[in-house]
């Protein structure tokens, strides 16, 4: 009999937490294709949030009943023997490399992040992501079809092994638009090989208000990833909206900047295997990420992380851009991340604490990010080695945030810190394409600006600090948010028109001649935000210049406020199929 309070006892109590997780993972996750087939979009939404909560329950429950049954939660020699007993208790499950990410939380929690070393915790995993590679049990993740029967009887297959409780609105002219995608796309030599194998993922991803089928196309030793994003018309039927086959526009789907997929399967691993074979340029954290397992992804990102550390010789060093006055960025330049630090004193203009800004952290992280916000992923207690430091940045930390950093002989120790993709800063990209006069760069980066603020008003966010350091281009193109301290709700703001002041020395006096309540908002004073260039400013008035009109901004408010969910597809309009096609 287990003693209460043992090392086998722990070990087991957080094997039951593990598997109770997991369940609760599965049973919220199954709910996201009913509410796809009733279009309940705010209950998908819903699910997403409540999964992201789930971790930190489930670990916080699991911590109060160690720490209730024993002294000493902090004794290396009692964890030392939790872990060899919990490690035989894990290593034959389908998911045991989240296991050990479980065990990591629960241990964590009860040393307050303190005492991080591989005796005592899965620092470097003891399973994990060499299931990556079972290759004789990836089939169990998808269907297989061939094209011997001819290409219009496969896609009719395909179709209908992945029905729904809802019919398809119309399925000979979704077939016939893919065979158009595929005329116009695809070469000949893949349609019509005879080794030709196309490989489809079992499980449906589900996210907002799309329902996506992942796969492959196997030939001639290569393969060639493909998405069908499916829609539901909101009358009872449902409908291939488009086809995707180009790698960044796949890659795009999975981004950092999109809420969390909710998909159902049974051995992440070989689901990540999967889909790092399809976007081999997404790291495999950013995969666990997509699909919810964000805990999993920051385990990943850590290895990976210290590994190129290891394997690398640069310094870290202040990050590219302008200064922010609420947190204090830096970067290796070898690796593509910047982390966060919160500095200790904030400019007099920020009306905010620390706390808060730690909320709207957690905010960011549990919302829907409509493509255009970064994730993050928050660190507490990350030890990083001195020596890696810049002399520079060694100043910085002291003079900013030294209430977060403790330097010590060999390590610098930060408290709190976010690890975030690495991007260009807009203010950074625009003046580079200015100095080339690359006209056509200038024009599509601001009309990202101007559809990034759109679609986060879509999204009920308002960005609050829109100035375009506070923005940064991706690797795609794609303009993305990531200073949070200044973001709400659009629901929560109050769009205004300036009075017109009763006599002209109102206009140039120092303070507004009318009253500001705190969430009032001035659009036109949106202005400011082009003021940098004549060109620039141009571009903006003429794509995005309804910004500038508080009834855009009154209008959106109104259609968020009665519960709208704005579509906000992961691909472009224009790649859009025609449901008017003839048949």
């Amino acid at each position: 009999m287990m003693k209460r309070g043992g090392a086998e006892w722990i070990a087991q109590l957080i094997r039951v937490g593990f598997n109770d997780y997991r369940k609760q993972f599965k049973a919220i996750t199954r709910q996201a294709k009913p509410c796809f087939e009733a279009a309940e979009w705010a209950a998908i939404q819903c699910l997403a949030a409540e999964r992201i909560d789930l971790y930190d329950v489930m670990v916080d429950q699991i911590g109060h009943q160690i720490r209730a049954a024993i002294h000493d939660v902090s004794d290396p020699e009692l964890w030392i023997s939790v872990k060899a007993h919990y490690i035989r208790l894990i290593v034959l499950r389908d998911d045991a490399e989240l296991g050990e990410t479980f065990y990591n939380s629960v241990y964590c929690r009860l040393s307050d992040h303190r005492q991080i070393t591989d005796q005592l915790m899965f620092i470097q995993s003891q399973i994990g992501t060499s299931s990556l590679h079972r290759e004789h049990r990836t089939d169990h993740i998808y269907r297989s079809y061939t094209l011997k029967e001819g290409l219009v009887a496969c896609l009719n297959r395909l179709l209908d092994d992945y029905q729904f409780s809802i019919p398809w609105e119309n399925k000979r002219r979704d077939i016939r638009n893919l065979l158009r995608y595929i005329r116009i796309h695809l070469s000949a030599d893949i349609v019509a090989g005879d080794n030709t194998v196309i490989q489809v993922i079992r499980a449906i991803f589900y996210r907002n208000k799309g329902a996506y089928i992942v796969g492959r196309v196997n030939f001639d030793d290569q393969s060639m990833p493909f998405i069908l994003p499916v829609l539901n018309n909101e009358q009872g039927g449902v409908f291939i909206d488009t086809a995707l086959t180009d790698e960044n526009d796949v890659s795009i789907v999975f981004s950092f900047t999109r809420a969390y997929f909710l998909v159902d399967v049974d051995v992440p691993a070989e689901l990540i295997g999967f889909l790092h074979s399809l976007i081999p340029l997404k790291s495999i954290a950013e995969l666990y990420n997509s699909i919810g397992f964000y805990k999993q992804g920051k385990a990943e990102f850590y290895r990976s992380f210290i590994d190129h550390l290891d394997r690398s010789s640069d310094p870290f060093e202040i990050a590219p851009g302008t200064k922010g006055m609420v947190m204090m960025v830096f970067t290796l330049p070898s690796y593509p991340v910047v982390f966060k630090i919160i500095k200790d004193r904030f400019s007099s203009s920020k009306q905010i604490t620390r706390e808060g800004v730690i909320s709207k952290y957690q905010l960011v992280k549990r919302h829907d990010r409509a493509g255009r916000m970064a994730d993050t992923q928050e660190f507490i207690n990350l030890s990083l080695p001195r020596e890696r430091f810049s002399e520079a940045l060694l100043k910085e930390l002291q003079e900013v945030a030294v209430t977060s950093i403790d330097i010590g002989k060999d390590e610098v120790l930060i408290r709190h810190v976010w690890s975030e993709r690495r991007m260009i800063p807009l203010n950074i990209y625009l003046d580079e394409m200015l100095r080339q006069d690359n006209e056509q760069a200038v024009f599509l980066a601001i009309n990202e600006f101007g559809k990034c603020i759109k679609e986060l008003a879509a999204a009920n966010i308002f960005a609050g600090d829109m100035l375009f350091k506070n923005f940064g281009v991706t690797r795609h193109g794609r303009v993305v948010f990531y200073d949070y301290d200044e973001i709400c709700y659009l629901t929560e703001c109050h769009f205004r028109s300036i009075p017109e002041p009763l006599y002209p020395e109102q206009e140039l006096a120092a303070e507004p001649w009318y009253s500001v309540s705190a969430n009032d908002v001035f659009p036109e004073e949106f202005s400011l935000l082009t003021a940098c260039d004549c060109d620039v400013r141009k571009v903006f008035n003429q794509l995005h210049g309804d910004l500038l009109d508080p009834t855009w901004w009154i209008n959106m408010q109104s259609q968020v406020s009665q519960g709208a969910i704005i579509d906000l597809f992961p691909y472009r309009k224009l790649c859009r199929f025609d449901r008017e096609v003839p048949i």
